[in-house]
Protein backbone atom coordinates (compact mmCIF):
# COMPACT_ATOMS: atom_id res chain seq x y z
CA UNK A 1 0.00 0.00 0.00
CA UNK A 2 3.02 2.32 0.19
CA UNK A 3 3.61 2.65 -2.88
CA UNK A 4 -0.10 3.55 -3.64
CA UNK A 5 0.40 7.81 -4.46
CA UNK A 6 -1.89 10.14 -4.44
CA UNK A 7 -2.89 11.59 -8.31
CA UNK A 8 -0.28 14.30 -8.82
CA UNK A 9 -0.56 15.32 -12.24
CA UNK A 10 -2.76 18.32 -11.36
CA UNK A 11 -0.26 19.70 -9.12
CA UNK A 12 0.01 22.74 -11.77
CA UNK A 13 -3.93 23.47 -10.77
CA UNK A 14 -4.32 22.81 -7.31
CA UNK A 15 -2.03 21.83 -4.16
CA UNK A 16 -4.55 21.36 -1.35
CA UNK A 17 -1.10 22.64 1.30
CA UNK A 18 -1.02 25.75 -0.83
CA UNK A 19 -4.69 27.09 -0.41
CA UNK A 20 -5.14 29.29 2.53
CA UNK A 21 -9.02 28.12 2.48
CA UNK A 22 -7.83 24.44 3.05
CA UNK A 23 -8.09 22.36 6.26
CA UNK A 24 -4.42 20.78 4.68
CA UNK A 25 -3.15 24.40 4.55
CA UNK A 26 0.49 24.63 5.24
CA UNK A 27 0.83 20.60 5.73
CA UNK A 28 4.46 19.49 5.01
CA UNK A 29 4.79 16.43 3.34
CA UNK A 30 7.97 13.79 4.40
CA UNK A 31 8.73 11.95 1.28
CA UNK A 32 11.41 9.72 2.86
CA UNK A 33 9.17 8.56 6.51
CA UNK A 34 6.13 6.70 6.38
CA UNK A 35 4.50 7.08 9.19
CA UNK A 36 0.64 6.83 8.06
CA UNK A 37 -0.93 3.05 8.22
CA UNK A 38 -4.38 1.46 7.83
CA UNK A 39 -4.32 -1.36 9.76
CA UNK A 40 -0.34 -2.49 9.80
CA UNK A 41 -0.24 -1.23 6.35
CA UNK A 42 1.90 1.73 5.72
CA UNK A 43 0.67 3.96 3.32
CA UNK A 44 2.51 7.14 1.01
CA UNK A 45 3.21 10.20 3.04
CA UNK A 46 0.85 12.41 0.56
CA UNK A 47 -2.13 11.04 2.05
CA UNK A 48 -3.72 13.58 4.24
CA UNK A 49 -5.25 12.22 7.49
CA UNK A 50 -8.87 13.42 8.20
CA UNK A 51 -8.38 11.74 11.89
CA UNK A 52 -10.11 8.23 11.14
CA UNK A 53 -7.49 5.31 11.67
CA UNK A 54 -8.63 3.47 7.98
CA UNK A 55 -9.77 6.11 5.79
CA UNK A 56 -7.31 8.83 4.14
CA UNK A 57 -7.86 11.72 1.76
CA UNK A 58 -6.40 13.38 -1.23
CA UNK A 59 -8.10 16.95 -2.34
CA UNK A 60 -7.03 16.78 -5.97
CA UNK A 61 -8.96 20.13 -6.82
CA UNK A 62 -11.25 22.60 -6.17
CA UNK A 63 -12.68 25.16 -8.30
CA UNK A 64 -14.14 27.71 -5.90
CA UNK A 65 -15.78 29.77 -8.87
CA UNK A 66 -18.01 26.74 -10.04
CA UNK A 67 -18.45 24.82 -6.39
CA UNK A 68 -16.50 21.67 -7.46
CA UNK A 69 -13.53 19.89 -5.54
CA UNK A 70 -12.26 16.31 -6.58
CA UNK A 71 -10.52 14.34 -3.80
CA UNK A 72 -8.70 10.73 -3.77
CA UNK A 73 -9.69 8.59 -0.74
CA UNK A 74 -7.77 5.24 -0.05
CA UNK A 75 -8.69 2.21 2.66
CA UNK A 76 -11.46 1.11 4.20
CA UNK A 77 -14.45 3.37 4.46
CA UNK A 78 -15.86 1.95 7.65
CA UNK A 79 -19.18 4.05 9.20
CA UNK A 80 -19.81 0.83 11.50
CA UNK A 81 -17.11 1.24 13.99
CA UNK A 82 -14.82 4.51 12.96
CA UNK A 83 -17.45 6.38 12.05
CA UNK A 84 -15.48 7.35 8.54
CA UNK A 85 -18.55 9.55 6.97
CA UNK A 86 -18.29 11.73 10.42
CA UNK A 87 -15.37 12.66 10.48
CA UNK A 88 -14.77 13.08 6.51
CA UNK A 89 -17.75 15.18 6.91
CA UNK A 90 -16.72 17.21 10.21
CA UNK A 91 -13.10 17.54 9.06
CA UNK A 92 -12.93 18.27 5.52
CA UNK A 93 -16.74 18.82 3.47
CA UNK A 94 -18.18 21.04 6.43
CA UNK A 95 -14.78 23.24 5.60
CA UNK A 96 -15.62 22.82 1.49
CA UNK A 97 -19.36 23.78 1.78
CA UNK A 98 -18.36 26.76 4.08
CA UNK A 99 -16.35 27.99 0.84
CA UNK A 100 -19.36 27.53 -1.22
CA UNK A 101 -18.31 23.94 -2.76
CA UNK A 102 -21.52 22.02 -3.82
CA UNK A 103 -20.43 18.96 -6.11
CA UNK A 104 -18.13 16.53 -4.98
CA UNK A 105 -16.48 13.85 -6.78
CA UNK A 106 -14.83 11.59 -4.55
CA UNK A 107 -12.34 9.24 -6.59
CA UNK A 108 -13.44 5.64 -4.75
CA UNK A 109 -10.91 3.23 -6.44
CA UNK A 110 -8.67 2.68 -3.60
CA UNK A 111 -11.42 2.14 -1.37
CA UNK A 112 -10.86 -1.71 -0.45
CA UNK A 113 -14.06 -2.44 1.53
CA UNK A 114 -16.97 -0.25 3.06
CA UNK A 115 -18.51 -1.04 6.15
CA UNK A 116 -22.06 1.07 6.76
CA UNK A 117 -24.53 2.04 9.43
CA UNK A 118 -26.44 5.05 8.89
CA UNK A 119 -26.89 7.49 6.53
CA UNK A 120 -27.71 9.95 8.88
CA UNK A 121 -24.35 12.06 7.95
CA UNK A 122 -24.79 11.12 3.94
CA UNK A 123 -27.99 12.54 4.36
CA UNK A 124 -26.73 15.98 5.87
CA UNK A 125 -24.30 16.30 3.05
CA UNK A 126 -27.06 15.87 0.45
CA UNK A 127 -29.04 18.20 2.10
CA UNK A 128 -26.07 20.70 2.87
CA UNK A 129 -25.46 21.04 -0.98
CA UNK A 130 -29.25 21.00 -2.41
CA UNK A 131 -29.96 23.95 -2.50
CA UNK A 132 -27.50 25.10 -5.11
CA UNK A 133 -28.18 21.66 -7.46
CA UNK A 134 -25.07 20.54 -5.77
CA UNK A 135 -24.48 16.57 -5.80
CA UNK A 136 -21.95 13.82 -4.48
CA UNK A 137 -20.63 11.67 -6.61
CA UNK A 138 -18.57 8.35 -5.82
CA UNK A 139 -16.11 7.44 -8.93
CA UNK A 140 -14.83 3.99 -9.70
CA UNK A 141 -16.22 2.14 -6.53
CA UNK A 142 -15.11 -1.72 -6.50
CA UNK A 143 -18.28 -3.68 -7.27
CA UNK A 144 -18.74 -5.04 -3.56
CA UNK A 145 -18.11 -1.59 -2.28
CA UNK A 146 -21.38 -0.52 -4.49
CA UNK A 147 -23.00 -3.36 -3.29
CA UNK A 148 -22.26 -2.71 0.45
CA UNK A 149 -23.46 1.26 0.13
CA UNK A 150 -26.45 0.04 -1.74
CA UNK A 151 -27.18 -2.27 1.21
CA UNK A 152 -27.45 0.79 3.85
CA UNK A 153 -29.30 3.29 0.72
CA UNK A 154 -26.21 5.19 0.77
CA UNK A 155 -27.44 5.25 -3.21
CA UNK A 156 -30.00 7.73 -2.00
CA UNK A 157 -28.08 10.25 -1.58
CA UNK A 158 -24.59 9.50 -3.33
CA UNK A 159 -24.30 8.81 -7.04
CA UNK A 160 -22.77 5.18 -7.03
CA UNK A 161 -22.56 2.37 -9.14
CA UNK A 162 -21.12 1.16 -12.57
CA UNK A 163 -22.64 3.62 -14.49
CA UNK A 164 -20.37 6.50 -12.50
CA UNK A 165 -16.96 5.05 -13.68
CA UNK A 166 -14.54 6.69 -15.66
CA UNK A 167 -11.35 4.52 -15.99
CA UNK A 168 -9.74 7.20 -17.94
CA UNK A 169 -10.24 10.16 -15.37
CA UNK A 170 -6.39 10.54 -15.34
CA UNK A 171 -5.90 11.30 -18.79
CA UNK A 172 -8.89 14.46 -18.25
CA UNK A 173 -8.05 18.08 -17.08
CA UNK A 174 -9.88 18.74 -13.88
CA UNK A 175 -12.08 20.70 -15.17
CA UNK A 176 -13.25 18.55 -18.07
CA UNK A 177 -13.69 15.23 -15.21
CA UNK A 178 -16.12 17.72 -13.46
CA UNK A 179 -18.32 18.25 -16.30
CA UNK A 180 -17.91 14.87 -17.35
CA UNK A 181 -19.48 13.26 -14.09
CA UNK A 182 -21.92 15.76 -14.77
CA UNK A 183 -22.92 14.77 -17.60
CA UNK A 184 -23.42 11.09 -16.53
CA UNK A 185 -25.42 12.98 -13.63
CA UNK A 186 -27.85 14.34 -15.97
CA UNK A 187 -28.47 11.06 -18.34
CA UNK A 188 -28.21 8.68 -14.88
CA UNK A 189 -31.54 11.59 -13.96
CA UNK A 190 -33.29 11.53 -17.09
Amino acid sequence: MHTIEPYYNWRDYYIASDDDKSPFFGVQYNEFQFHKKIYNYFIHPQWDDISSNTLYVKVLFIDYINGSAIIELIGEWNDAINNDIMLLKRNLIDSMIEQNIYRFVLVGENILNFHGEDYDYYAEWAEDVSDDLGWMVCLNLREHVVEEMKSVNIHHYMAIGKSINLSDWRTMKPHHLIQQVEGMIIKKLI
